[in-house]
């Protein structure tokens, strides 16, 4: 039951994920089929037992086409709330309980919009996060957002077709692997890994793993899932090398891929992957943004570049000219992952791969002086 006293739908419950590729994972494992592995090797050789041929595709038409009026009606009910919001004043955001934003957070998850649900509670935790101009800037900030995909998905049908695939994967519709696979065009490389990465939220284990093409110099995401004490089976070290294909899920800024034909074994590679300055990452950054605007973030290598310490106290990524840097967000890896930075440099100039964005880099892997393999951080 939600707060409202309804009854959830067996179609609702993937959406009570708490983002939008956990939801994809339990939709995946939610379609009626054969699972991985299990298929008999005839299977497809007729018609599906107990139904005409095509019933599946239109069945599964309909249930697309019942989710879209469910998340058309979310972000309707979302765009009256926050303009209830605007309408009363930011400094009623900060007086609100925290209930309030959990109980609309749930609306948009009985609307089968976990992505929704995921940047409502990034505005109550912004509502939450204390007094201060910079949270009310904040706050502005986080309602644009929210209003700006509220009204690209009411109006996704006249969005140019790859800004379209942005806007419904950022409210929680993403293809399942399987679809995507057959679907996509392949994306052959020789993958090397730069990072790899498990959060446990207590319920889920999900794992992401960073890759950039040697050839195409592409970066790649990819995401698996795990229950908790259970790590996904997916596993890319970094600093492995992989060829292989990728299916890149369709977006403004392709970035999320899922992984298909492999036609090698993992091998080490050393050395560190080609590297960009400070200039050159945060272009890269600000051209991620310019097509998809709800980005929190965007893969990065760094080098060379010397971790320096502000008089501050906080730190920041220099080039060895030091004409230029960029901040260390230390909010995620914590203060052990820049100390620990700060001892593979020694001083010196290394390379870093780390996610960039409006906050600085968080670092997540660093390659030392005299081309030894990478350490995560």
């Amino acid at each position: 039951m939600n707060p409202q006293g309804e009854r959830r739908t067996a179609e609702a419950v993937p959406a009570t994920a708490p983002d939008a590729p956990s939801g994809m994972a339990g939709a995946e494992l939610a379609e009626p089929g054969p699972r991985p592995g299990t298929a008999c090797p005839d299977a497809g050789a007729g018609a599906p037992a107990g139904g005409a041929p095509g019933a599946g595709g239109e069945a599964a038409r309909r249930r697309a086409e019942r989710r879209a009026a469910r998340i058309a009606s979310g972000a309707s009910e979302l765009e009256q709330r926050l303009a209830d919001l605007l309408r009363g004043g930011l400094a009623s955001a900060e007086a609100s309980a925290y209930d309030r934003w959990d109980e609309t957070a749930a609306r948009m998850v009985d609307a089968q919009a976990p992505g929704l649900a995921s940047r409502v509670r990034e505005l109550a935790s912004v509502a939450g996060s204390g007094a201060g101009a910079d949270r009310a800037s904040r706050l502005l900030e986080e309602c644009a957002l929210l209003h700006t995909l509220n009204q690209g998905y009411l109006r996704v049908d006249e969005l140019p077709e790859a800004l379209a695939a942005t806007v419904r994967a950022r409210v929680g519709i993403t293809a399942d692997t399987a679809t995507l696979l057959a679907t996509s065009a392949p994306v052959r490389d020789d993958w090397l890994a730069l990072a790899q990465q498990d959060a446990d939220d207590g319920r889920l284990i999900t794992r992401r793993v960073w890759l950039r093409g040697r050839r195409t110099g592409r970066m790649a995401l990819l995401l698996s899932y795990g229950p908790v004490g259970r790590p996904p089976e997916l596993s890319f070290p970094a600093g492995v090398s992989l060829d292989a294909e990728l299916a890149y899920h369709p977006s403004a800024r392709p970035l999320r891929a899922a992984l298909g034909t492999r036609h090698s074994a993992p091998v080490p590679s050393p050395g560190p992957p080609p590297a960009g300055g400070v200039a050159a990452a945060l272009a890269a950054y600000g051209e991620a943004l310019r097509d998809d605007p709800w980005l929190e973030s965007w893969p990065v290598v760094l080098g060379p570049v010397i971790p320096v310490r502000m008089p501050s106290g906080d730190w920041q990524l220099v080039d060895e000219e030091g004409e230029a840097g960029v901040p260390v967000d230390a909010r995620q890896g914590g203060r052990a992952a820049v100390w620990q930075l700060a001892a593979v440099s020694g001083g010196e100039a290394v390379t870093v791969f780390g996610e960039c964005g409006f906050r600085g880099v968080v670092p997540l892997g660093v390659w030392g002086v005299g081309g030894s393999g990478p350490v995560p951080l």
